[in-house]
Formats: C-alpha cells, sequence, structure tokens
C-alpha cells in the first residue's frame, strides 16, 4: 500500500490482510539497504493472527520515494511521524540491525508512541569497517558482497535452506543492487556514527525482545546481550546457527521469539 509521510510517498505491504486501526499494530523496520521484503515471512503470520501490520520501506529504499536519512535518530522520529500518518495511537516495532538502532532510539524518545520492541540482529554499537564504508562510497559491488558475505551465517554459505527454492545470498545481492546511488553509504555510515544505544536502552519501559544468532559476525551476540542487560525487563533470545539474517535463515524461530512480545 503506499503512504504519505512528509509529503513523499512511502510504500508498505501488510502481511496479505488489510490494515485495521482497531487491531494492535506491528510495524517492521529493514536493515541498511534492505527493504520490506526482509519480513515477508513473519509479517503474514502476524497479520493473520489478530494484528495490523506494516512493512515500511524506509525513504529513499525500495518501492519510497525521497533519499535515505542520514542518521538513526532522524529515522527515529520519521517513524514516529509515520505512526501518526497512518491514524495509529501506538504501534509495536519490530526492527532488523539498523532498522533495531530506529526502534530503540524511537521507543526511547517517542515513549507513547511505541507498545513494544522487536530488536533483531543488534548491538550496543555497530562498527563499519573502513574498507566498507570506502567501498560504500564508491557504490561498488564490493560492499554488497562484504555485506552478504559476513551477514548470512555460515550453515547458509554450504547449503541448508529451510525456505525451498529460496537462494538468500543471491536474493540479498539483488537487494541492494537495486538502491539508489548513495543509499548503502548513508546507511552504514548512520550505523556506525550511532553511539546512543546505551543511553536510550536505559530509557525503554515497553515489553522488548532481542533476537540474536549464536553465528552472528556483524552484530555479535556478546555485544547485543550487552545492550539487552540495559533494557528493564528485556528478553534475550539467541538462536542456534543463525547468522545476522536470523529473519530469514531461522524464520520460525524468529517468529517464536517475536510473538509472545509484540
Amino acid at each position: 500500500m503506499k503512504l504519505n509521510v512528509d509529503g513523499r510517498e512511502v510504500f508498505a505491504t501488510t502481511g496479505g490482510a488489510d490494515l485495521d486501526p482497531r487491531r494492535p499494530a506491528v510495524i517492521f523496520l529493514h536493515g541498511a539497504g534492505f527493504d520490506r521484503t526482509t519480513w515477508r515471512l513473519q509479517t503474514r503470520w502476524f497479520a493473520h493472527h489478530g494484528r495490523s501490520v506494516l512493512a515500511v520501506d524506509f525513504p529513499g529504499h525500495g518501492w519510497s520515494q525521497g533519499l535515505g536519512l542520514d542518521s538513526i535518530a532522524a529515522m527515529a522520529d520519521w517513524t514516529a511521524r509515520l505512526i501518526d500518518a497512518v491514524g495509529l495511537k501506538s504501534a509495536a516495532l519490530v526492527g532488523h540491525s539498523m532498522g533495531a538502532l530506529v526502534a530503540l532510539d524511537c521507543a526511547a524518545r517517542h515513549p507513547e508512541k511505541v507498545r513494544a520492541l522487536g530488536l533483531c540482529g543488534v548491538a550496543l554499537e555497530m562498527p563499519v569497517h573502513p574498507e566498507m564504508l570506502e567501498s560504500a562510497k564508491d557504490d561498488t559491488p564490493k560492499v554488497q558482497e562484504l555485506m552478504t558475505f559476513w551477514g548470512i551465517g555460515n550453515a547458509l554459505h554450504k547449503g541448508g535452506m529451510v525456505s525451498p527454492g529460496l537462494w538468500l545470498r543471491r536474493e540479498s545481492l539483488a537487494v541492494l543492487a537495486r538502491n539508489q546511488l548513495g543509499v548503502i553509504h548513508t546507511d552504514l555510515a548512520a550505523c556506525n556514527a550511532y553511539k546512543d544505544a546505551l543511553a536510550r536502552a536505559a530509557a525503554v519501559k515497553c515489553p522488548t525482545v532481542l533476537v540474536l544468532g549464536d553465528g552472528d559476525l556483524m552484530t555479535p551476540p556478546s555485544k547485543g546481550k550487552a545492550l539487552g542487560q540495559a533494557i528493564a525487563g528485556a528478553r534475550i533470545v539467541v538462536l542456534k546457527d543463525s547468522g545476522h539474517f536470523m529473519m530469514v535463515e531461522r524464520p520460525d524461530e524468529t517468529l517464536d521469539a517475536l510473538k509472545s512480545h509484540v
């Protein structure tokens, strides 16, 4: 569906069911360089089990208009305006990687708009290797190769995809290649610069679950656990044999971790 935020068209999917503002809403936020399709396996379950669902493309990503936003705080404020634009009083936010930092920041600074959090593939800090940032600045294919190589868990580099017919690395490369010029660099630079996670974690008051992969090389579970321990009452779930893309690598386990909280 098409929405309007800040006078620009935003694209979102609803999990195959109509958006009903009378039901509890869940908004899914993707990671750096990706889009709404990250969440296609989880959104359908929520949409058909009593929730209203939006999986959005951030500005400049997927089918949404505009330029990529250049900081986590800017994306968090945009998410708060998205909630208003849809006519919701509040929503649960489920984010992956960059999207998880956005969800965290939004919940801390706009607590009245966020009723619950699901943070996937997240850590206290998300430093980006200088070589990856430089490659992203030049928009070379190398950055896409690095993101998928480090992001996908070891088991899936050798086969073993649980979704029949899905080749995760090739699909991920295709999504990254569709980005507008400069979007991947803007996203990675925003993650690299964000140093407020610990302070924002201390301010979060809503129910929160963190979903981490035991083989995640981009946001190691030790760093994710440190963030979770700073959020009052947060539940931490570490998925076995999962890399950074747990929502696709381990979709059922990710869903099980999320559905009791959001």
